[in-house]
């Protein structure tokens, strides 16, 4: 059975060099848009919560280098462990770079202490938030349908041993943690993507 993942949609190319988010520079947002980005950003500082992971779709998919989740009580799995791993983590500068009826794309450096090891890592990444067009055409709750996250020029693996092993993390990690937050969501475990066969 292939474990290909669907492609995210595609986008204009950053170079990773650019990758330093100069808040100066970032696009203005409207009030909904703003409030999805400080939820986003939130979540990346381990402050978790059920209505911040409500901003995914049932159905929705999670991807960065480390993990890939693809459904909704998947992607609280990640978000919910973040806490169990991590002492502090904290948002050092964000960039949105673009801002439309498909996309909210913003550049974010964040810094991530460990819980048991007494070492802080600053990662700088690109964040790609595709919305749910309905949630658009709404304008008061956004939701987010994909979300990429990538710290390099390519696009996240979604092949080979690594993707394997990033898929199995994602598909374990709500069991492993045993968070009833997460257990909210255990519907959306059911949920199966488009085009996927029965």
């Amino acid at each position: 059975m292939s474990t290909a993942a669907p492609a995210p949609p595609p986008e204009k190319k950053i170079s990773s060099s650019d990758f330093t988010p100069n808040p100066s520079a970032s696009l203005p947002l409207s009030p909904p848009r703003q409030a999805l980005l400080d939820d986003i950003l939130a979540l990346y500082s381990c402050s978790p919560s059920v209505a911040r992971v409500e901003r995914y779709t049932p159905d929705a998919i999670y991807d960065d280098p480390f993990g890939y989740a693809d459904n909704r009580y998947k992607i609280a799995g990640q978000w919910f462990s973040l806490p169990k791993l991590f002492g502090e983590s904290v948002n050092a500068g964000c960039e949105v770079v673009r801002s439309d009826d498909e996309v909210l794309q913003f550049k974010s450096e964040q810094r991530w202490t460990f819980r048991f090891v007494p070492k802080t890592v600053t990662l700088k990444s690109l964040v790609t938030l595709t919305l749910e067009p309905e949630s658009v055409r709404r304008g008061d709750f956004l939701r987010v349908t994909y979300h990429k996250d990538q710290n390099g020029e390519k696009d996240p693996s979604h092949e080979g041993v690594w993707f394997a092993v990033k898929k199995w993390q994602g598909d374990n990690m709500p069991g492993w943690i045993g968070i009833k937050e997460v257990k909210h969501f255990e519907g959306d475990n059911k949920v199966r993507q488009a085009g996927d066969k029965k």
